[in-house]
């Protein structure tokens, strides 16, 4: 089909497009940016006057309950409902049912996905068997199968030297080594940042040290085997200083920011709300102010959704019985433009955080609109003003803490491979 977007305001970071352009489709791929190609007749005309023109966004960090009996979402729930959001790429950590420790893991995953209205599924493997931290997983078989990089998902390896020959391994295959920064023994007493609001509320801190020596060690390990290395969800300035230096010196660094500490702190949990149950914990104003100092600087420059979907059950019970976890799939993209209607970034920095970057760091063929690439589309209404109602989440994970927030941008068509797969529906 012949598709041709007209009139949108086009926001394609890569190819530093920022203003009024046309789009044309054909085959799934962008045919043509401007003018449309010789012959070129359109099936379907989009009117995307007053509208924001993106490519379809990536979310790099999602998390499915491996410690609930009866998870409430699924992977194909999870891929349907990211399609309404804007979101057309998943990237599925190997701390999944199955773990990804091998292809047939691999298969399954897409066997069970396998939707025209579903966004993409990119697996990361497991950096050892069965996340076990002992033995090595085949990670060429892994490779060869697709998948976009290794990791131990939120399992620490406690045998330095068995991450040693991981990270050697991994680099030896020019794979990306995907790394969830935490202590377990500084992070298993505690349920929230330590510090005067844990105090006051009586509930067990975790510190910032249980981030940031784990950071060290990693980037101790990373110089000395020259691995890429990704840093999930980097919560606190320490840590930041870590990543900044290590950065400077050279080493092969990427890190991405949960969506979630850039609007939240720890006072957000004050009156016990379970929803705001996360690890790594909200942390200070004065961390916040930093991630978003660094986020606007560009020094990091990746948001995630950092989404977990949970069921209803999973959020009662006193603050530190509850699962941690937020599910982010329908608030990631209004809370990311929020943050350009409070100034903190450009559009262009914006969609690049969702796009560009992430697909560089996974390496994926998307993430902007060339001539040639997928015609993996969003359009966003940037003066659609409406309130956060989780009831009316797509996604099967309704724990969300931002219940009633103001929301101005609101996603109103996705294409997925030059298809429309979704249309606002008021």
């Amino acid at each position: 089909m012949n598709i041709a977007i007209q009139h949108g305001h086009l926001i394609d970071p890569a190819q530093q497009r920022d203003g009024i352009h046309d789009v044309f489709i054909s085959d799934g791929h962008i045919a043509a940016i401007d003018t449309a190609p010789d012959g070129f007749i359109a099936d379907r005309t989009i009117d995307a006057k007053g509208l924001l023109v993106c490519p379809g966004f990536i979310n790099i960090s999602n998390h499915f309950s491996l410690t609930e009996a009866q998870p409430v979402a699924s992977l194909l729930s999870e891929a349907k409902a990211a399609i309404c959001n804007g979101i057309t790429a998943l990237c599925l950590p190997p701390d999944s049912k199955p773990i990804i420790d091998s292809p047939a893991a691999i298969d399954l995953i897409h066997a069970q996905t396998q939707d025209d209205r579903s966004a993409r599924i990119y697996a990361v493997g497991a950096l050892t068997k069965q996340l076990q931290g002992e033995q090595l997983s085949e990670m060429l078989a892994l490779q060869t199968a697709g998948c976009v990089g290794v990791s131990n998902g939120r399992q620490t390896i406690k045998d330095t030297l068995v991450l040693r020959r991981a990270m050697e391994y991994a680099a030896s295959l020019g794979l990306t080594v995907f790394l969830h920064p935490s202590d377990p023994w500084l992070q298993s007493q505690g349920c929230m940042h330590e510090g005067t609001v844990s105090t006051r509320l009586g509930l067990g801190g975790i510190p910032d040290a249980a981030e940031t020596i784990a950071i060290a060690r990693d980037i101790a390990l990373i110089a000395h085997t020259n691995v890429n290395a990704h840093f999930h969800h980097i919560s606190s300035a320490q840590s930041l200083e870590l990543i900044l230096t290590a950065k400077e010196k050279g080493l092969n660094i990427s890190a991405d920011i949960s969506i979630h500490h850039l609007h939240l702190t720890e006072h957000d949990t004050a009156d016990y709300n379970a929803l705001c149950h996360l690890l790594p914990p909200l942390r200070t104003h004065r961390d916040q102010a930093q991630l978003r100092q660094v986020l606007q600087s560009g020094v990091i420059n990746m948001i995630s959704g950092h989404h977990q979907p949970l069921s209803h059950d999973a959020k009662l019970g006193p603050f530190a019985e509850t699962l941690p976890g937020i599910s982010s799939i329908d608030s990631l993209v209004p809370l990311t433009f929020k943050l350009v209607e409070m100034g903190v970034l450009s559009y262009s920095q914006a969609v690049a955080s969702l796009t560009q970057h992430p697909a560089k760091v996974l390496g994926l063929n998307s993430g902007q609109l060339a001539v040639g690439k997928m015609a993996d589309i969003c359009l966003i209404d940037p003066n659609n003003e409406y309130d956060c109602q989780t009831r009316h989440f797509a996604s099967a994970g309704k724990n969300n803490p931002y219940e009633n927030w103001c929301f101005q941008h609101r996603v109103v068509c996705t294409l997925l491979n030059g298809d429309v797969v979704y249309q606002y529906a008021p």
